[in-house]
Parts: C-alpha cells; structure tokens; sequence
C-alpha cells in the first residue's frame, strides 16, 4: 500500500467538519475502498499528493483539463483577469467573446446563456423546456447523469415503461412522478413509451455519449430515431453535453453523431477548470428565460470572469492545434495496450472509447446501456485500482466512472500506464 500519512490525517479531520469527508461523493473511495489522497498540485499529466507522490492522471478533474493541468495559457489568463477584479455582478466582455466562441463552434446553439454547473445548466433547460411547452413530463434515461436536481435523481421501477421512482432522499414521489425513465439504446421500449406519453413529454435529455455509468455508445440509428420522434410529439431534444462539449470534438457529440439538439448544456470544459455551465439552443426557445421570457432563471456568478477567462483561453488553445488528432491517438494507444494486457491475463475486460474518453468494465460485454454495465466485476475493478495506484497511475476510483486524456499526456506516459496494467491484471 501506498504510504500516505498526511492524506489519512487530512481525512480524519476533514470527517470532523466536511460530510464523509469530501464535497462530492465519489472522492471518498467508496466503491473502490480505503481512503482518498490529497493533492498538493498538479501540472500537465501529473498530480502531487501532499504525502510527495506523482501520480499520471486520467481524472484530468473529471473532465475538464483537456489541456492537463495548471495549463500556462489558462493560468495567465485567469491571473490577467483576477487583476481586474473576481465577480462584478454587471456584464462583462468576456461573457461576449466565449459565447462567440461557443456559437462558432456549435451550429445549434443560436443563443447562449451561462450559469454556474453542470447540474445548474441540466436544471435551467428542464425548466425552459417545461416553460416552453407548457408540458411538465420529462423522458430521461438509466445510466445518465445530468447533476443532483430533484427531477434528475430518479430511477426506473420494475418497467421498461414507468413513472420514476426518486433515487435519492429528499425528493418527493410527488415530483419525481414527472420524470419518465427507459433504458438507453432500447429502440422498441422509446417507440412504445412516445405512442403512449409523447404529448404529455415536454423534453428528453440524455448523454449523447453516456459516460456517468462508465462509457458506452449510442446503437446506430438510435439518436436519429429519437431525435425524429421528438420533432414529431414537440418534445424539446436536450444534448447533455457537459463531459462530452469540446472533449470529443470542435462541435461536441452532436457534431460526431450528426445531431442536432434543440437545448444543448455545457460546462467543465468551456470553464477551463473552474466552476461554469451554459445551455443554449433555437433563439425562440431561449428566448423564453427571463428578462424576455416568462421562464426565470438567474444566478450572482453566472459569467464569472475568471471562468469565462479560462474558458476563453482552453477553448483557443484547443482549437489553435490539431488537438483532436492528438488524443485520438494517444486514446487509440491507451485502448489498444489495456486490451492487449486484459487478453495476455486471461481477463474478460470490455474496453470502450470515443476519442479521449475511456472506460473498461470487468465483464465480457457488450455494455450498451446500464444493465450491461452492471455485470461488471467490481470487486476485481477495485483491485485493479489500487494496484494501478501503487504503480503511479490513477484512474477514476469507480467501476461506473468514464476515463479521460489530456493533450498534456505523451505517448510515454499511456506505454507507462500499459505496462502498470498489464502486471497488475496478471495478478488479478
């Protein structure tokens, strides 16, 4: 085990004062056991925890250091902006030029407007959809996350076709009767649940690129069908494009797929690191958030200049260089060796990867949706885990957790992370 004794009484101290000892849940290592490290900084691929260990990293913060970490034009930019002040509650330049940036690079959003989280951008556009429909069910789906609002955290019942049932406490059946929930990828189950409810939904959303329950991919012609279907009942179509926005492209998932959203939310990447979320769309639909619609929707921090600042700079780092053809490869590598380690150990591993984003369950697949995934071996992942850990390579500390690769990284480090792998898995 590592040895890491500041980290055990940083957590101990932090159980006194913070819940579980974290501000996010998945930080506490439940799924994988033991405790968490703490850092004391990170730059490019690495981060340092305070006990001095270097670990290569594939958190990359959960997805936003695309550029790695403490990126130098990132850093600049938000020191330049720092000097001129932290939040002014009043317009800001700076609010113009990303939303520019964002319009340029995404054909369907025709008006932007930004807010603080990815969860606080889901939240907004359910809320604009409702408004603009005048509809109050919602269609979402197993596996995909859009952040903790009430109407979000809901799962299905025993049913393809069900009412949700709350996933959390805290949220009154009451509410969460709104939020309909069917499998991902199961084209029968959406055609039976829109010839039932289609009039009555107001919005789908869902993860172009599901990758809060690991990482799987849409079935072919499954986006399209879905996309037809709430083009013909009026159900607004929302793009949860938080993880997936700038990572896999210039245009997100939906410039891969050939889809085009009528709502599409943002965050992580388009803040550079530090906390943002947007959604934007058709202008008449976004026209209806206040002060020129009736839906309200406000926020003291939204368009925060430091944000916008980092956001502003990630975004013109990225496109200034053939970024994207830069981690296909090193997401090609990373896939190719974990496969090969899995195959020589005589591991069922079902490796999955678009672009820089990556993920492998212990089972032998396929994984096309929640269920799937499920099947995985998560005592074995966890074991993984930590044997990567000892080796100095960190990967997401859950089984259901999407990996992620920076341009930060170099072929070295993802030959490092194979070699980590493959004598781990022989011991598994």
């Amino acid at each position: 085990m590592i040895m890491q004794p500041r980290s055990e009484a940083l957590f101990a101290e932090a159980l006194k004062h913070i819940p579980g000892g974290v501000n996010s849940p998945v930080r506490a290592f439940r799924a994988v056991g033991g405790q968490p490290f703490f850092v004391e900084s990170a730059r490019g691929s690495r981060i340092r925890t305070v006990d001095g260990t270097e670990l290569i990293d594939y958190v990359c913060s959960w997805g936003p250091a695309i550029l790695g970490h403490a990126a130098p034009s990132v850093i600049a930019a938000v020191k330049a902006a720092a000097d001129r002040g932290t939040s002014f509650g009043v317009p800001n330049t700076l609010e113009v030029d990303l939303a520019l940036r964002v319009k340029d690079c995404v054909p369907s959003v025709q008006k932007i407007r930004f807010c603080n989280s990815g969860t606080e951008a889901c939240m907004s556009a359910l809320r604009l959809a409702r408004g603009f429909t005048r509809r109050d069910n919602i269609l979402k789906f197993d596996g995909c996350y859009h952040g903790h609002g009430d109407s979000l955290l809901v799962k299905a019942g025993s049913g393809a076709l069900t009412l949700g049932q709350p996933d959390s406490a805290g949220v009154p059946a009451d509410f969460a009767k709104h939020t309909l929930v069917l499998p991902f990828n199961d084209l029968e189950a959406l055609e039976t649940l829109f010839a039932r409810e289609g009039r009555d939904l107001a919005a789908v959303i869902l993860e172009l690129v599901p990758a809060n329950a690991g990482l799987y991919l849409p079935k072919p012609g499954y986006l399209e069908r879905l996309r037809a279907l709430c083009t013909e009942y009026g159900a607004v179509f929302i793009a949860d494009e938080v993880m997936t926005g700038f990572r896999l492209a210039r245009g997100g998932a939906q410039s891969i797929f050939g889809i085009t959203p009528d709502i599409s939310c943002f965050g992580k990447i388009i803040g550079g690191g530090l906390p943002v979320g947007a959604l934007g769309g058709r202008a008449d639909i976004m026209d209806y958030l206040a002060p020129l619609g009736p839906v309200y929707q406000a926020g003291t921090l939204s368009g925060n200049p430091l944000a916008m600042a980092a956001g502003i700079a990630t975004l013109d780092a990225l496109l200034a260089s053939d970024s994207y053809g830069l981690l296909e490869k090193l997401g090609a590598q990373l896939d190719a060796g974990l496969k090969d380690a899995a195959r020589s150990a005589g591991i069922d591993v079902c490796s999955q990867r678009i672009g820089s984003m990556f993920c492998g369950y212990f089972t032998p697949g396929p994984v096309w949706n929640l269920d799937d995934a499920l099947r995985s071996d998560r005592q074995r992942f966890a074991k993984f885990f930590h044997g990567l850990l000892e080796a100095g390579v960190y990967f997401a500390p859950s089984q259901f957790e999407a990996g992620f690769i920076s341009t930060s990284h170099t072929p070295a480090d993802i030959d490092t992370t194979i070699s980590a792998a493959a004598k781990v898995m022989r011991g598994l």
